[in-house]
This record gives C-alpha cells, structure tokens and sequence, in this order.
C-alpha cells in the first residue's frame, strides 16, 4: 500500500470530480478518458494523493444511486492504479468504498465523518486504510440553510472527539486517522473564518489536519462575489496560510500551482 507521509512538508491533494454537477469542474472530467488524461497531468504536475469523487456535494446537491457512483469512480480508479501516489475515494457510501479499495484506492475521505453509512466505519477498519473524518451540518442538500453555531471551533472539536472515538471502536487505527474541519460544509463566511483562524486548535487533537478551500464560495464572498472560475488567487492565498501553519494536506483543484507555491514558501522557510 502506497502510505501517507506527515511532517515533511504539506501535501497536495488534487481534486478529481468525475461528475456532471460539481460547483466548479462538474461536467469537465466525467467521460472516461478526459478524467485519466486529468489524473495523468495531476500526477505530472506534482500531486502527493489524487482524490476522486463520483457524487458532488456542493450545496443543494442531490444524492446519485450507488451504481451511478461506481459506474463513473471504478473504472477511472482501475485506469490509475499503478500510480506511485495514493489514490483517495471521496464517498460517504461504505459500498463505494469498498469496491474503490479492492480497485485500487488506499484511502477513504468520508465527508459525513462516517455518519452516513453505518457500514462505513467497519469497511475502513476491515481495509485498514486512512480515513478522512470531516465536519458537515446537515446534509449536502440542506447544510447551507442557516447554518448556526455557539463556538464553532469547540463544537466542531468536540464532534472530532467524538468521531475519532466512535472510529477506534470499530478497529480503526488512530494512525490512520486524518481530521478536516470541512469548509464550506454547513458554515457561514465568519465560521470559515474562524476555523482557518484557529487552525492550530484542530492540530492540537492530534492528528494530520486537511483543510479543503478551493475555489469555494467563501472565497466569492470575500472578493466581492466573484466565480469560482476566477476564485484560484483567493485559493492560493488560504493555501499559504495553510503551509506556513504546517496544514498536512491541502486539497485543491490546481496541483501546478500550488506545487509552485509550496515550492517557494520552502526556500524560504524551510519544510
């Protein structure tokens, strides 16, 4: 198994959306041949772990069957397998997970935190695998809907707490472990903010900490409501907040980018 390296420098994730709906890329990579030609460039480009995804989760979206999913993340992980680099599954669907993991994949990003699936927890346990446990208010389809909390970055703590424990009980590694407070996912502007302010309090618990901002609408918000076509600057900027602060894995949609800035900001800094 291709494992995960923490403590050198951040790694980049690079977001592979093989859908038709995604809130930025949806529709660009969701035939085949265009998402490996992706991968293959994503690889080229310098990323650490490629994370696919069969079902967007921007807000308000709908759920996809359990066939569509594995109709459009099988085959592309089967095409990639051989990569010297781990392949993620971005799914809160145990069965996904599993027929991702027996294809090829060697980590399972789980946006519900492994509350969606009660199977879930048991297949990362069974595949003994690394397992990104992320915070989401509410669902996909209603998450955004007046979000409200009393101290975001204790509650969302708290929920890690929890998680992390009901992890373990189903024979989960805490080694495998990787907390993402989830951007965007049941928060508005200010709470997003206040995560990324106190991001050191996340890595307190303990474990590799990812943060996911790409081209996100928090970004919009900030810059006076621009697109997520135009959200890559907004984007490299968290990104290097996220560095300096020793983030273990940022995931974003432009890898070449960011393996410039990376590259950069360690000249100058240091790993």
């Amino acid at each position: 198994m291709k494992k995960l390296e923490f403590g050198k420098r951040t790694l980049i994730m690079g977001i592979l959306n093989v859908t038709p709906d995604s809130f930025y890329d949806g529709g660009k990579y969701s035939i085949w041949d265009r998402a490996v030609q992706r991968a293959e460039k994503m690889l080229e480009d310098g990323a650490d772990i490629i994370d696919i995804g069969g079902e967007s989760t921007r807000p308000g979206a709908e759920p996809v069957s359990l066939e569509e999913e594995l109709d459009r993340v099988i085959p592309v992980i089967e095409a990639i397998r051989d990569f010297p680099i781990p392949i993620s599954i971005d799914t809160y669907k145990a069965k996904v997970a599993a027929e991702a993991l027996k294809h090829g994949a060697s980590i399972v990003n789980d946006i519900s935190g492994l509350r969606f699936d009660p199977e879930m927890a048991k297949v990362v346990a069974k595949y003994n695998v690394p397992v990104i446990i992320m915070h989401i208010k509410g669902t996909p389809r209603d998450m955004q809907k007046n979000p409200h909390y009393e101290n975001v970055v204790e509650e969302i703590k708290n929920y890690f707490i929890k998680q992390v424990d009901y992890a373990i009980s189903f024979g989960i590694k805490r080694e495998n472990i990787i907390l993402d407070p989830g951007i965007g996912f049941g928060k508005k502007l200010e709470h997003n903010i206040e995560i990324l302010r106190n991001i050191n309090e996340f890595k307190k618990l303990g474990f590799p900490l990812l943060i996911g901002h790409s081209r996100k609408s928090m970004i919009g918000m900030i810059l006076d409501g621009i697109p997520p076509e135009e959200r890559l600057y907004g984007t490299l900027a968290i990104s290097s907040y996220c560095i300096m602060n020793k983030v273990h894995i940022i995931r974003v949609h432009d890898v070449k980018e960011h393996v410039h800035l990376r590259k950069i900001l360690e000249a100058i800094v240091g790993a």
